[in-house]
């Protein structure tokens, strides 16, 4: 017996891969299409968290400031104590020479931060809080040593230099924004692998 000539030769059947969003939500979307840019709400919590952690240094610096003198101390507990002292360098006293050169590094750090927020700030709901803790505390002391050419620092403990308010809120937004970057790239897909449309 001899096959029918068939019309057409047939093609080989390519498997339809197809990455996004569908509108009978069998594909699921990729986190690659995902947009990452700022937006309102995310702009709005940065500044929020920015200008409370600002205010917090703020009003600590002044409260110090007014109440003790230069170098003075008030013991507060075991090694810990609040002490009056002018720092005119980056944080726990590095620096301290370099107030132009401080001042210039910070305000690049700061305009970098903003740069970086606003293409990424989507990329994990922990960023708002954690840059707007750095951007607060840098822009506070920024603000310092522009005003001053000094920072006030009064947080005190036994063998490790005066810091304040803003050097802790830098510290806990650096550690912030390493937490959410590793929760960010667990949470995204591997490279090399397709998402699988449901039956």
């Amino acid at each position: 017996m001899s096959e029918p000539a068939r019309s057409e030769p047939q093609r080989a059947r390519q498997p339809d891969v197809r990455v996004g969003s569908s509108t009978n939500a069998l594909v699921p979307i990729s986190s690659a299409e995902r947009p990452l840019t700022a937006g309102p709400w995310q702009w709005v919590a940065l500044g929020l968290v920015s200008a409370a952690a600002l205010a917090a240094d703020q009003i600590t610096k002044h409260v110090v400031a007014s109440t003790l003198a230069l170098d003075d101390a008030a013991h507060v507990l075991g090694p810990f104590s609040i002490q009056h002292v002018r720092n005119s360098g980056i944080a726990f006293g590095l620096f301290a020479s370099r107030t132009s050169a401080v001042v210039v590094l910070t305000a690049v750090a700061v305009g970098a931060m903003l740069v970086f927020f606003a293409r990424s700030a989507r990329r994990h709901r922990l960023l708002p809080v954690a840059l707007g803790l750095v951007l607060g505390g840098s822009a506070s002391n920024l603000l310092d040593r522009v005003r001053l050419g000094y920072v006030t620092d009064f947080l005190h403990i036994r063998y490790w230099p005066a810091f304040n308010l803003a050097d802790s809120f830098i510290v806990i937004g650096v550690g912030l924004l390493f937490l959410s970057f590793v929760a960010a790239d667990r949470t995204s897909p591997r490279v090399g692998t397709a998402p699988l449309s449901r039956l």
